[in-house]
């Protein structure tokens, strides 16, 4: 790749990243992720 477009190539992904990051939090994955995070502890160590 050219030395120019790295940067530019970088910043395209950065800002997808972000942009799925928000629509996730928006649509209500962040609370069901913390969830099954929470049961599967709780399993891990015998409490539920």
């Amino acid at each position: 790749m050219k030395k120019e477009v790295k940067p530019l190539l970088s910043l395209v992904i950065l800002a997808a990243a972000v942009g799925m990051c928000i629509f996730g939090a928006v649509n209500g994955e962040m609370r069901e992720v913390f969830m099954k995070a929470a049961r599967i502890c709780m399993e891990c160590i015998g409490l539920g």
